[in-house]
């Protein structure tokens, strides 16, 4: 199954110039989210790590269910006050504006191994300030994955000191 053919394309939102790829059609669609994870889980299969972490909130959909199938341990990282007890910070840009990510300060511990996962990858923002926290608190990054990258973007350049795995590209 072509999984890039199950995600609908909208032009023009949230705003003007904005090519919005809608992941919802390929979520209702039962074989095409299957594929997603085992596709997504093969790429992960052979690399040695002790959590998955997904970025709120389509990471979660996408991270919860890898973590599921590989056998490890899932922790979120959340948009601002979500999340009881202890947590560390961090702002960051954002194409369009800042936004804030958090994680419990007792989330990981010095050498844990993670995977990041989010469902898209723009500019980078988001997944640089989940890698920051990461770092902060010990845990060592095995890999970032992520569905669907935007590769006119160039978020890799943001990220070249991190493995980057992406299943479907768009230019933009």
């Amino acid at each position: 199954m072509d999984i890039k053919s199950t995600i609908r394309v909208i032009e023009d939102y949230p705003k003007e110039g904005i090519s919005f790829k809608d992941i919802t059609t390929l979520l209702k669609n039962k074989e095409a989210y299957k594929e997603t994870i085992d596709l997504m889980a093969e790429k992960l299969k052979d690399l040695d790590f002790d959590y998955i972490i997904g970025i709120e909130s389509r990471g979660f959909i996408f991270g919860a269910a890898l973590a599921d199938r590989l056998n490890v341990g899932f922790i979120p990282v959340r948009k601002p006050g979500k999340l009881p007890g202890e947590i560390k910070s961090l702002s960051y840009d954002l194409e369009y504006g800042q936004s804030t990510i958090e994680i419990h300060e007792d989330s990981l511990n010095k050498g844990d191994k993670v995977v990041i996962v989010d469902d898209l990858i723009a500019t980078g923002g988001s997944a640089k300030a989940c890698t920051k926290l990461v770092e902060s608190l010990g845990g060592e990054i095995v890999c970032l994955e992520f569905l669907i990258e935007l590769t006119s973007l160039k978020a890799r350049e943001e990220l070249k000191d991190y493995k980057v795995i992406s299943l479907i590209e768009y230019d933009h």
